[in-house]
């Protein structure tokens, strides 16, 4: 028996049949692209949620460029965000046509660190910054009470990166509903997530929402006529169809999500490893399960020796990865707890259908760790 199946096989076996008739109900239909399925989700997702709009995109990098196209961000402005992150984020910034500007994470949460924020809005320069996208990382919401309340005192507009996040809450309000816009991914290892690639932007702004659907299909609001430069960027009717079927069992597979953690740190107390704190008043739906060990590459191999499969998110901050070093601007820091994060942090074994046993022998196996 494998204790650590692939996710998102495992999630396919136990919604095998309503899979199939929703793909078998979309094949009859001959509605292919932007059809009822992806209307009926985009209103279940945001009720879900509690968003105002919800608007279905081909990706999660997708959806964070057009929320900046559609906020007027682009060529000349900038955006604040973080290094330790997926590079999707920094990636759309600059797809948008604007320039990244990186700050340094808070080191228990690895998110966007609010302090550092305030404080890179009062260096020379800063009337560039138009906006700023937090990253709610491994299913941690970063603090965007906090971060919300730096943005508005300076004008800046608010794009939530939820593409690890979904279902996430912050005082009892999911993210996604904060900021003027949200990206959402739904990359089939995602906690929410479809057959393929496919995304989503919210907003409770319905003017943001309208202009984000005409971008993402050519600028058109008259077929074949565009009002503007758009690109194609549309969620098909098939994964519309799939997430349909895994949405209601969102909060559920959250649960599971945060009982299996709370195996692993109630198993991991005593271990040299440091398990994830959850922030005050947050919501975390771990995504990963991240550990911290300064013998991190050690234990890593440790682990794959005795059959436990682990990941590094992220090894290198993004302005250390070729395509970004020596290019991108950093926001008044060397980028510290950054860099140390990519040397320490540990993904252990995380998704809704793994068994308690599975997660038990996981956490025993990195306590046996001697580093």
């Amino acid at each position: 028996m494998n204790l650590f199946p692939f996710q998102p096989l495992s999630e396919y076996r136990v919604h095998e049949q309503a899979i199939l008739a929703a793909i078998q109900r979309v094949g009859e239909s001959g509605h292919y692209i932007l059809g009822p399925e992806v209307a009926a989700f985009e209103r279940e997702f945001a009720e879900e949620l509690g968003a105002a709009q919800a608007v279905g995109v081909a990706n999660g990098t997708d959806a964070l460029v057009l929320a900046l196209r559609a906020l007027g961000i682009g060529a000349g402005d900038t955006v604040v965000t973080v290094a330790h992150t997926a590079v999707a984020t920094v990636a759309a910034i600059e797809l948008a046509g604007a320039t990244p500007l990186l700050v340094d994470i808070d080191p228990g949460t690895f998110t966007l660190d609010a302090n550092r924020f305030a404080d890179t809005l009062k260096r020379p320069g800063a009337r560039r910054i138009k906006a700023v996208i937090p990253v709610h990382l491994y299913g941690q919401p970063a603090d965007i009470v906090s971060i919300l309340e730096i943005a508005r005192q300076n004008g800046l507009y608010v794009i939530e990166d939820c593409a690890q996040a979904q279902g996430a809450t912050a005082g009892g309000r999911c993210v996604g509903t904060f900021g003027d816009a949200a990206a959402f991914s739904f990359y089939p290892t995602k906690n929410l997530g479809a057959m393929g690639d496919g995304g989503a932007v919210t907003t409770q702004d319905p003017q943001v929402a309208e202009r984000v659907r005409v971008l993402r299909q050519y600028g058109w609001r008259e077929r074949y006529i565009s009002d503007q430069p758009g690109m194609n960027s549309r969620l098909d009717e098939m994964q519309a169809a799939i997430l349909r079927v895994k949405l209601p069992f969102l909060k559920r597979d959250n649960a599971r999500r945060r009982v299996l953690a709370a195996i692993y740190t109630a198993s991991l107390k005593d271990s040299g490893v440091t398990p994830p704190p959850v922030g005050p008043g947050m919501g975390h739906v771990f995504h990963q399960y991240v550990v911290r060990s300064a013998s991190r590459d050690a234990l890593a191999s440790f682990l794959k020796a005795r059959g436990v499969p682990t990941t590094i998110h992220y090894p290198q901050p993004v302005h250390r990865q070729p395509a970004y070093q020596g290019r991108v601007e950093m926001g008044g820091s060397d980028l510290q707890e950054s860099e140390r994060a990519s040397r320490e942090v540990l993904s252990l074994p995380m998704h809704a259908y793994l068994t308690d046993e599975a997660v038990q022998t996981a956490a025993q196996q990195v306590a046996n760790f001697e580093g």
